[in-house]
């Protein structure tokens, strides 16, 4: 498991028609506040404000095609040649980082190719990178220095 200290962040809420939302700094629009968003959110300015990601290199939930299926990845970073680099799965706090939750994101990793793959509750982070066919669990996040 990768230890992840999250920074404080003046997250921006509020609450429309019964719903909470929350300022998405990234994207720059007010997005439902979910569980999963939360952890969202929290890992977003981990990657940012700690280790240094560029913004500008992180697209955040994006439609990919698997086979017939359409489905949106959590996080992706891209390096500085705009290749895709680092894929993130966000849940819950509540939801277990189980074998479905990697099987998950190696079913988008066939659909966009990444070195590095991470699973997070916001508890817990798992990371591992690619090499070949060989899934190696890693303790750190890599340094962006792409």
């Amino acid at each position: 498991m990768i230890r992840i200290e999250y920074p404080s962040f003046p997250f921006r809420i509020r609450e429309e028609e019964g719903k909470e939302l929350i300022f998405d700094e990234l994207r720059r629009l007010w997005i439902r506040l979910t569980p999963e968003e939360w952890v969202r959110q929290n890992f977003l300015q981990y990657l940012v404000q700690t280790m240094g990601y560029p913004a500008s290199l992180i697209a955040i939930e994006r439609e990919l095609k698997l086979g017939e299926l359409r489905k949106r990845f959590d996080v992706l970073v891209y390096n500085r040649q705009h290749q895709p680099w680092l894929m993130v799965e966000c849940k819950a706090m509540e939801v277990n980082l189980d074998e479905s939750v990697l099987q998950q994101v190696l079913r988008y990793n066939i659909a966009v190719p990444v070195p590095f793959l991470v699973i997070t509750n916001g508890h817990y982070c798992a990371g591992f990178e690619k090499r070949g066919q060989q899934l190696q669990a890693i303790g750190t996040l890599p340094v962006f220095i792409h």
